[in-house]
């Protein structure tokens, strides 16, 4: 299975370039950025989540505005969402690793 990871839009890029920028200039790490995009996505990622449970919650009370097609839709989402944070947590631990094994 190939997953793809589409390229933020460019506004999305100068909103983060800009906050780098704010950083820098008062003095604040640059890693803060990194720390603060990972925050926000393990967020989405929740939410995704607290949805796709709402809505199977309600399937199962048999609520007629509910559709099963969207839950799935939803429980698709959030699955994806969170094997690609847990992607993402691996290549990080993993960089985190070599570079602690790194001779000085």
């Amino acid at each position: 299975m190939e997953m793809r990871i589409n390229a933020l839009p460019s506004q999305t890029l100068t909103g983060v370039g800009q906050a780098a920028l704010k950083r820098a200039a008062s003095g604040t790490a640059v890693g803060g950025d990194v720390a603060d995009s990972f925050k926000a996505a393990l967020k989405n990622v929740s939410a995704a989540q607290s949805e796709a449970s709402r809505l199977q919650t309600q399937v199962q009370l048999g609520n007629p505005q509910v559709s099963l097609e969207e839950t799935m839709l939803a429980m698709q989402k959030s699955q994806i969402g969170f094997q690609a944070t847990l992607h993402v947590r691996n290549r990080m631990v993993q960089a985190y690793t070599d570079i602690m094994n790194m001779s000085v």
